[in-house]
C-alpha cells in the first residue's frame, strides 16, 4: 500500500531529488528575460524563457551586486547556478550565482528599431507635444473595461475632480488586433474632438503583455490625434514607445489621473486664498480712501464755496494791477520810443532844411541835382517851406 505524504513531504521529498542530481546541481541555461522585477531587498527576479518554455529565476541580492550590466525585459542572458525546489509554493526554480548577457532579444530590439526610426522623424519632439489642459472637463479613458486600470482611473479622477466627466472607450490592451483597437479608438475621438483630454492606459505586465503600445501603428495615431494625450501603460519602470510619442508620460494609471486633473481640495485652497486676499486689498483701498477723504474735508477750500470764491477774487486783483502795471509801462516805453523816432525823423526831413530857407528844384516830380538835367525853356518846379513856384528857364550855367 502506498505511503500517504503531505504536500510539504512531497515537495521536500522533490527538492532532493534535483538538488541531487548532478546535473541540475550545477546548470548553464540560455534565454531571454521577461517579467523582470528587482525586489527593494535587493533581489532580482524574473523569467527566462524561450520558444518552448519558462523557467523561474532568482539572484539574490550578494550576486546581483556583482553584475556589471543593469538586466531587463527582453535581454537574452546566459545564467548559471542550480535548481531547486521553493518548498511552500511547490515550484521549482533556478537560483543565479551568475548572469552574462547573450544577445538582445527580439521584441527589445523591434523596440529599439522602431524608437531609433520614430525619434528620427522628430515625433518625440518637445516642440510637437501639445499642452495638457489645466482643467480638462471631458476626458476619454482609452483602456480595458474590465481591468483595474479603469477602476483606478476612475476612482482617482473622481476624488480629485468629479466635475469631469469621463467617457469610457473600451478596447483591448493586449494580444493579436489590440494595436488596431486603440489607434482606431483614438482616431475616432480625434475626428469627434468631443473631449478635451485622452488618457491612454493599462496596467503593468511582460514586455509581451506590453507590446500594443510599441507597435508603430499605435505610435502614429498619437502623433495624429488632435487632442492632447497622456500614456500612462504599466508601472514606474515599464517604458513603451506610446510613452516617447504621447504629449505627457505617466508612471501608472493612477498617477496618469492624477495629472490629467487638478485637485478639487486644492483648488478650493487657492480660491480661498485669493479670496482672502481680494478682502484684504479692498480693506487697505477703503482705509486709504477713507484716510484721503478725511484730509480733504480738513481742507478750508472744501469747507464752503465762499473760501474758495474770495481766494478768486483776491488772484483776480493780483492779476488786474500786475495787467495794468504792465500796459502802463509797455505804453510808456512805446512813447519814449516815438519821441525819439520823431525828434530823429524831424532832423533829416525836408522840410526842415526848407525851414532854414532852402528850396527844391524839381522837373516832372523828379529833384534837379544838376544844371544839365534841364534846358532853357524848361518849365521847373520849386518847392518852399510854404507853397511852390513854377518858373521858366531863361539860361543854364554849370
Amino acid at each position: 500500500m502506498a505511503s500517504v505524504l503531505t504536500v510539504s513531504e512531497v515537495n521536500q521529498y522533490v527538492k532532493l531529488l534535483i538538488e541531487h542530481d548532478d546535473l541540475l546541481a550545477d546548470v548553464m541555461v540560455k534565454g531571454e528575460i521577461s517579467n523582470y522585477k528587482r525586489h527593494s531587498s535587493g533581489h532580482l527576479y524574473f523569467t527566462m524563457k524561450d520558444e518552448g518554455g519558462a523557467l523561474l529565476c532568482v539572484m539574490f541580492r550578494g550576486e546581483a551586486s556583482k553584475l556589471k550590466f543593469a538586466p531587463g525585459d527582453g535581454m537574452k542572458v546566459i545564467a548559471a547556478g542550480r535548481l531547486s525546489v521553493f518548498v511552500r509554493d511547490g515550484r521549482y526554480q533556478l537560483y543565479i550565482t551568475d548572469l552574462q548577457p547573450d544577445g538582445v532579444g527580439a521584441l527589445y530590439a523591434a523596440f529599439e528599431q522602431l524608437k531609433e526610426k520614430l525619434y528620427k522623424e522628430g515625433l518625440f519632439d518637445q516642440s510637437r507635444k501639445k499642452p495638457i489642459p489645466p482643467m480638462p472637463m471631458k476626458i476619454a479613458l482609452v483602456t480595458s473595461p474590465t481591468g483595474a486600470a479603469v477602476r483606478d482611473m476612475i476612482r482617482v479622477l473622481g476624488k480629485r475632480f468629479p466635475m469631469a466627466k469621463l467617457l469610457v472607450c473600451p478596447v483591448r490592451v493586449q494580444g493579436e488586433g489590440a494595436a488596431e483597437e486603440i489607434a482606431k479608438a483614438l482616431k475616432l475621438l480625434s475626428d469627434k474632438r468631443t473631449v478635451d483630454l485622452i488618457i491612454l492606459g493599462r496596467g503593468g505586465g511582460s514586455i509581451e503583455d506590453l507590446w500594443p503600445f510599441n507597435e508603430e501603428v499605435v505610435a502614429r495615431a498619437i502623433a495624429a490625434c488632435n487632442t492632447p494625450i497622456i500614456s500612462a501603460v504599466g508601472h514606474e519602470p515599464d517604458v513603451t514607445i506610446s510613452d516617447f510619442v504621447a504629449d505627457l508620460r505617466a508612471a501608472t494609471p493612477s498617477n496618469g489621473a492624477a495629472l490629467a486633473v487638478p485637485d478639487k481640495n486644492e483648488l478650493y485652497i487657492t480660491l480661498r486664498n485669493f479670496d482672502i486676499r481680494l478682502v484684504r486689498a479692498m480693506d487697505d483701498r477703503l482705509k486709504k480712501q477713507r484716510l484721503r477723504l478725511k484730509e480733504l474735508a480738513g481742507r478750508k477750500s472744501l469747507s464752503g464755496p465762499t473760501y474758495r470764491i474770495n481766494e478768486q477774487r483776491l488772484l483776480l486783483d493780483y492779476l488786474e494791477k500786475s495787467l495794468a502795471s504792465s500796459v502802463e509801462k509797455r505804453l510808456a516805453d512805446k512813447r519814449h520810443r516815438y519821441t525819439a523816432l520823431k525828434s530823429t525823423v524831424e532832423a533829416i526831413s525836408p522840410l526842415a532844411v526848407l525851414g532854414r530857407g532852402y528850396s527844391i528844384a524839381s522837373v516832372d516830380g523828379k529833384a534837379i541835382r544838376s544844371a544839365r538835367e534841364v534846358i532853357p525853356g524848361d518849365h521847373i518846379r520849386i518847392r518852399l517851406l510854404e507853397g511852390h513856384l513854377v518858373c521858366l528857364v531863361e539860361e543854364t550855367k554849370e
